[in-house]
This record gives structure tokens, sequence and C-alpha cells, in this order.
């Protein structure tokens, strides 16, 4: 994946005319006042790169904390939200302000750290503080200027991640972050990075800080094999042994000439991205169905005379999902989206080559919630395995094309018969109401019923049975 590199042409004309107006009235205020006002990180790297940014972040020279506060207050409405962590927050815009900081490590984890702002810090050693070097370059947005003592546009435009100092080594969750740096921007891990990574552990990163790294490499990485491939070359595959498991598993050849779990794992994941809807949520869910989706063939491959197989490692994935999931989120809804998809995705296959019924399609249905979600994991999986070339999924489109019909696409069947029918035959909720629900909803999902009267009818049948 490329970018259009235009680093020695920075500019704003990416941004809202109005959000130029904002940040530059809030650099003339400072400016006006003693200080000076550097755009830097995220915000600089993307206009570089000819991409739109989110966040703009302003690192200011020269202007002691409290002044910064007073003149900045006097202008704009601040956001207090930020203050602890000596960020000032413009309200109803995207721009943070700040001041370089002196960091001194006194304790564990991304958290462990002594901060005192300097607004003295010459621009070259706050630069140092900086995790990467393409996101220490610094802009100043009213005269043009650029510094960037790390060379770090050069090593955007080479397409190379490079830590700027020793002091990266400080703070672990940066191995996360380049992890989902190098996939974001398809972008190579030099060796001195990688080297000094495998020399740094996780201690005290909390489970948040950890799943909003893979969160992104999920949902913003244009190329996720790069990210993961760091993560196994720096030793910190290990810190996640349900993916840790997955390098050297066979697969048969015939089927996955690509090579092993690992390899197709990957191939899997660039092939979800390139198709990627756009949707944060739906992306995520489905992104992480595809990561996990082989995590069950390590405990259930087996290679008897040459042939290889892995049955029921779908099943086996379900429960590794919850895992290593679990380890990072208890958001239940998204463990709770995620795992059937790991659990389903050789079905649409298999029902495809069985040109299977309606009624089979309605149960993947209630099993899944979602069709269209289902079809984009399994079609990652067969589509990641090169040398293998093909662009098509018929069983995906037999599949879509049945739910869409049953109009079944992104939800699962509604029952028809609901509780308040069953009062209305003179039941009352008990041991046996829901057991009737439910045999009503699966002889509704076998077709034996199409309307809510029909379905009614069914109940009656129900109970009036001995």
């Amino acid at each position: 994946m490329s970018h259009r590199f235009d680093g020695q042409n920075l500019n704003l004309d990416l941004l809202d005319e109005e959000l130029v107006a904002v940040l530059t009235r809030v650099c003339r205020t400072i400016a006006a006042a003693g200080g000076r006002a550097w755009l830097v990180g995220g915000v600089v790297r993307d206009l570089s790169l000819g991409l739109t940014p989110g966040d703009l972040d302003l690192e200011v020279f020269g202007l002691p904390a409290a002044d910064l506060h007073t003149v900045l207050n006097a202008e704009f409405e601040l956001n207090l939200v930020g203050q602890s962590f000596g960020i000032l927050k413009l309200r109803g815009w995207p721009i943070d302000v700040g001041l370089p900081r002196r960091e001194a490590k006194i304790g564990l984890g991304h958290k462990g750290f002594e901060v005192h702002s300097d607004p003295g810090m010459p621009l070259p050693e706050a630069a140092a503080r900086r995790d990467f070097t393409l996101n220490a370059v610094y802009f100043d947005p009213l005269t043009g200027e650029v510094e960037d003592p790390f060379e770090g546009l050069e090593d955007l435009a080479a397409g190379k991640l490079r830590h700027t100092s020793p002091a990266f080594g400080e703070d672990p969750l940066r191995v996360l972050r380049g992890m989902q740096l190098a996939a974001r921007f398809d972008l190579e891990v030099v060796p001195e990075t990688v080297a000094l990574c495998r020399k740094i552990e996780p201690e005290g990163l909390t489970s948040e800080r950890i799943f909003g790294e893979w969160s992104k490499l999920i949902t913003l990485g244009k190329v996720p094999s790069r990210g993961l491939a760091f993560l196994k070359d720096c030793g910190w595959l290990q810190y996640f042994p349900e993916l840790a498991a997955l390098p050297g598993v066979p697969q048969d050849p015939k089927w996955h000439p690509e090579g092993d779990v690992w390899i197709h794992t990957l191939h899997c994941l660039d092939v979800f991205a390139a198709e990627k809807i756009g949707h944060p949520w739906e992306d995520l869910v489905v992104g992480l169905a595809v990561l996990c989706h082989d995590l069950g063939k390590p405990a259930t491959t087996t290679d008897k005379d040459g042939v290889i197989r892995s049955l029921g490692h779908e099943q086996r994935g379900v429960d590794l999902t919850g895992e290593f999931l679990g380890r990072m989120t208890n958001h239940r809804k998204l463990l709770a989206e995620v795992k059937p998809l790991v659990g389903e995705h050789m079905r649409p296959s298999t029902l495809f080559k069985a040109n299977a019924s309606d009624a089979a399609i309605r149960r993947l249905a209630a099993r899944v919630g979602r069709i269209d979600r289902l079809v984009r994991v399994a079609r990652a999986d067969v589509l990641g395995r090169p040398p293998l070339k093909t662009n098509d999924y018929p069983a995906g489109d037999w599949l879509l094309e049945g739910a869409r019909r049953l109009e079944i696409e992104n939800h699962p069947p509604e029952p028809l018969v609901q509780g308040r029918h069953l009062k209305a035959l003179g039941q009352h909720p008990g041991p046996n109401f829901g057991a009737i629900l439910q045999k009503c909803y699966e002889a509704q999902l076998e077709g034996k019923f199409t309307t809510v009267e029909a379905g009614v009818g069914y109940a009656e049948k129900i109970l009036k049975t001995p």
C-alpha cells in the first residue's frame, strides 16, 4: 500500500477552512504572548501523507503553563478534561494544546512517570521524548516552517518505522503502538527498533490500553500482516499465547499452499483489510473474527500418513477466542458477536456444497446473528491462501443471495410467536413458558409457519399435545 508523500510541501489544505481559522487564531494568540505553537505528532504525519488528520496537537514553547492557560482562556472556551495531564482542550474543536514535558520513570507501565512541563526545553530534546521519528516532526502553521530533528519525513518516505531515542523503552505501550502504526501505514520496523523492543516487557499495561492498540490494528490497519509480523519478530507474540501457538502448525498444502496457520492468518487479515467497509464496529467485529478464526487449529491438528486435518477446530476456536479477547476487554457484546463467527466460519462453504435449504440458512442466521458478517469472515479465509489466485467466493454470494431473499442478511430471524401471544392463549409465565417459545421459534426456522397467525396456531397445537 502507498500514500501520496508530500512531506516537503506541508500545508493545511486538507483541513476544514473553519478549523484552520480557529487553529490560526490559537497560534497567533500564543505568539502575541511570547510563545510559539507547533503542530506535532499524528497530524503532521497524516498531512505529509496527504491524509486528513483527526485531532490536532499543538506543542507550545516559550510560554509557562499558567500564562498559556490565561491567554487561551481569554479567547476560547476550554475543556478542563485534559488539564490534569497538562493539556488544554478547545471546547467544540479537535485542538489540544500542551507544553514540552520532562518525564522521569518512577513506576511500572504506561502511567509510571513523573511529568513536569518545561516551556524552555529545546525542540530537539522535546522531540526525543516522542515515540517514533514520524511522530516527532514539527510544523509551524503560521510560517510553514518544519523542524524534523530525527528525519522522520525521510523515514516515512522510505516506509520505515524507527524509534527516536533510548527513552522509547520506558513506555511498553509503544511496542503495541509500533504494531498498529506498521499496519496502518505499511511500514517496515527497522532492525534497531525491533532489537530494542525485544528488551521491553509489557509490565503494568492495562487491558484497556492493550485492547486500544489492537482495535487500531484491526479497524485502521491497511496491511495488518506488517504489524503482526513485527510483534512476532520482537518477541511479543509470547504475551498473546493463543496467537503464539499458530506459527509452525501445518496445513494441508492442497488447500493451504501458503504455509502454516500463522502465515494463513496474516494473509486473511490483509484480505479483510482490503475489503473493510469503513464502519468501525462492524470492521472490529469481523476483523477480530478473522484474527481468531483458526485459533483452534493448534489443539486439533493431526498428521496421519501425511494427511493433515483439523477436525473440530472451529468450536475449539470459540473457547480460545473468549480467552484471548477476554484478557483484553470485558465488552460482552463484542465477545458475543465475534465468537459465533469463529465457530461457524466454515458453514458458508458447507451449505453451498450441499445446496442447503432455506431452513438451514435461517438456522445459521439465528446462530451467528448476521450472515453478512459471516460471509466477510469466510471470504477472507478462502482468499487468504496465496498462491491460489481467486477473487471469487461463490459460496458467499450464494449465501448472501439466500439471506437477502429471506430478509435475514443483517439480522437473525425475528421470533413471530412472542410471550404476549402465549398469554392471550391463557398461559402464565413459568417453567414451560420459555420452552414453548423456543419450540415455536425452531419450527419457524424450519419453515413450518411464516406468519404470526400461523405461529399462534402452532403454539395452540403444542399446548393441546399431552
